[in-house]
This record gives structure tokens, C-alpha cells and sequence, in this order.
């Protein structure tokens, strides 16, 4: 994902200034309203203007006050040459800053092969002593289509300067050429052999968006399987149910300005990825799954974000399910913005409580000979 560039202060004031309303304008509305909704049924509400709210940094009021980012919201490629030029030229866009970044940031990152799939070890170039033998293990998001190579390591770059872990990211599959299964397969391959370099007690999943419908999805498999599961996991606005179902795909369209509207690339992305399977299945919507017996779990969203109810359904299904989960939702935030600035002390806050979840659940012995 691209780091949200701020907008001038101008732009941001002209956002930010209430409507006009006199109290005779705000009668007449109330009297609509009352009867629009006069009756049980759909809610209908008028149109609005959502000013950018005052209860967040300034480096966060710009990522909200920021202009929905197009074609990615939106594109609708007509073949597969014409999606792999959009996300090859995205994802361009996205590595670009990094090696700065990570210097910035004092953080490493080294290519390797992991379970016969193509990764980078990154770690800051000092690993606390706490974290020497644990090890996290990143799912990049994008929608199933979006960030292929380095372009899918920022969140691994900012878990590994804010929570000082070790972090494999992996480059996994992804249609057009590749559909499911093939993201979880490799998914798989890359929990395997990582399980041969620290003990699971020390280790945890994590990743945003699809990155954590695929840690869910893939603590299902790897339950199924009999593989041993991770001491925590840490799916971010987690696209954990692939079907438009929620409350807050509509209740924050059009309002969250990174994911915008279900109807956007999401449904084709969608579409793309399942490959005529169901989009129920659980290792597609893992909402679906059975959840008893999965690592404590945290998760994080906002109040804008289109996966808001994916977010909240999965907390309350976790809890259900008798599992530890935490839920963090911060103010005026959109789908992933925790991502978007690593200046913003809402980006930095949302990766110290995820990093003190984990700190909380994981162990720090030696992996025995």
C-alpha cells in the first residue's frame, strides 16, 4: 500500500468546516426523516458531508481527509495481461520508498526461499534480547491481487521497527495465474518451515486485510492438518467473509476512502481469487469456520473501515468460540490507515498493542536440539 502523502492544510480546513444549518433547515430535515422512517425496514438517511473529525493527529487527518485512491478501489481490469499491468505498476509505486524507509526505520531485510516460496527476513538491525528466539510470520494484503514482491512487506517493516520481532514475509501466489488455493498453499509451506526455526509457543501470524482472512484461514488448515498452531495471531480488519455481508459494507460506503464500496474491485477480486469455489468455504470466508481452539487473537480497525463488521463478527465469533480476543478500533480510521504513515502516533499506537499482545502470549526459550 502506498504512504498517504498529507494534503495542504487549505484543503484539509475546507474539509473539516461544518455544513450550514439554520435551525429552520434542520426542522424541515427531522420532519423527513421522521417520516422516511416511519416504519420498520432498511434505514434511510440523508445525504451527507462527513467532516474530517478533530479527535486525531494531523498526520491522521490528512490520510482521512485523503482523496479515494484510484484506479485501486475501483479498477476493473478486462482481461489478465490488463490486470497484471495494473499490479505490476501499483505495486512499483509501492517499493519505491521502502529501502529509504527501512533505513529510516533501522530495519533489514534479506531475501531468501522459505518452504519453496519466495521471502524476505526482516528484523531490525538490533533484536531485543527478549525477541532473540521468536519469530513472526507476515501475510501481506491486497485484495488477493495487489502487492506481489517486495511491495507486500510494508506492514512486515513496520511490525519489525515498532515491535522489534524477526519477520518472514512471503511472496505468495495470486491470480490470474495462480487462484485459491494457491495463496494457502504456499501459506502452508511457509508455516511449515518456519516451524522448523522456532518453536510454535514463540512464534505468531499476522497481516491486514486479506493477510488476515489468510491467518485465519490458515489456523483453520492448520488444525485440520494436525500442524502445531502459533502462540498468537493478529489479523488486521481481517477479510474474513468474502460475501458483501455486515453491517458496515454499507454503513461505511463511500466513507471509507481506501476500500470505498464493496462493488468496487472487491467483488471482482473476489471473484478472481475463488475460482468458482464457494465463497463460503471457510478457508475463502473463515467466519464461517469453526474458531474454538485458535491462538489468543488481536484484532484492529476503525471507525470508517468497510471491514468494520468483518472485524467485529470475527471478534464476537472468537469470543464465542471461548478464544482470547482483543478488538481495537480507532477513531476516523479507514480500512488499514495504520499502514498508511509510520509518523502518525495512531500507526505507532496500533503496532505497540499488537506488539504487547504478542509479547504477552509468546515464548522466549531456545528452540530445544
Amino acid at each position: 500500500m502506498l504512504l498517504a502523502a498529507a494534503l495542504p492544510a487549505t484543503a484539509l480546513a475546507q474539509q473539516t468546516a461544518p455544513p450550514n444549518a439554520d435551525a429552520s433547515d434542520f426542522a424541515r430535515l427531522e420532519a423527513a426523516q421522521n417520516a422516511a422512517n416511519a416504519k420498520p425496514g432498511p434505514r434511510t438517511v440523508p445525504g451527507r458531508r462527513i467532516p474530517v473529525p478533530e479527535t486525531v493527529s494531523p498526520e491522521f487527518q490528512a490520510a482521512i481527509a485523503a482523496p479515494y485512491r484510484t484506479p485501486a478501489w475501483n479498477a476493473d481490469p478486462g482481461s489478465a495481461a490488463e490486470w497484471k499491468a495494473l499490479v505490476a505498476k501499483l505495486a512499483a509505486q509501492t517499493a519505491a520508498p521502502l529501502p529509504a524507509l527501512r533505513e529510516r526505520l533501522g530495519v533489514v531485510s534479506t531475501p531468501e526461499v522459505i518452504g519453496g516460496v519466495k521471502a524476505w527476513i526482516i528484523a531490525p538491525k538490533e533484536v531485543p534480547e527478549r525477541n532473540r528466539h521468536r519469530l513472526l510470520v507476515h501475510i501481506h494484503g491486497g485484495g488477493y491481487v495487489y502487492n506481489p514482491g517486495e511491495a507486500g512487506t510494508l506492514e512486515a517493516v513496520l511490525m519489525a521497527a515498532f515491535g522489534g520481532f524477526t519477520v518472514i514475509s512471503f511472496d505468495y501466489r495470486m491470480p490470474p495465474d495462480a487462484p485459491y488455493p494457491s495463496a494457502m498453499d504456499d501459506a502452508m509451506a511457509v508455516w511449515k518451515a518456519a516451524l522448523a526455526l522456532q518453536p510454535a509457543e514463540n512464534m505468531a501470524v499476522f497481516g491486514t486485510s486479506t493477510g488476515g482472512g489468510m491467518t485465519l484461514a490458515l489456523m483453520l488448515r492448520a488444525r485440520r492438518e494436525g500442524v502445531p498452531l502459533p502462540a498468537a495471531i493478529a489479523p488486521g480488519t481481517p477479510w474474513s467473509d468474502l460475501t458483501e455481508t455486515g453491517d458496515s459494507y454499507k454503513a461505511n460506503e463511500w466513507l471509507d476512502n481506501v476500500l470505498v464500496s464493496y462493488d468496487g474491485y472487491l467483488t471482482r477480486a473476489a471473484t478472481l481469487y475463488a475460482a468458482g469455489h464457494d465463497l463460503r468455504d471457510p478457508q475463502l470466508s473463515p467466519i464461517y469456520g469453526d474458531l474454538r481452539g485458535l491462538p489468543p487473537t488481536i484484532l484492529t480497525t476503525g471507525t470508517r473501515d468497510l471491514f468494520l463488521s468483518n472485524t467485529v463478527r470475527t471478534h464476537r465469533k472468537l469470543r464465542q468460540a471461548g478464544v482470547e480476543a482483543s478488538l481495537q478500533v480507532f477513531e476516523g480510521m479507514s480500512h488499514a490507515q495504520y499502514l498508511f504513515n509510520p509518523d502518525a502516533p495512531e500507526t505507532r499506537e496500533a503496532f505497540a498493542e499488537i506488539a504487547g499482545f504478542l509479547d504477552k502470549h509468546l515464548g522466549i526459550a531456545a528452540k530445544k536440539p
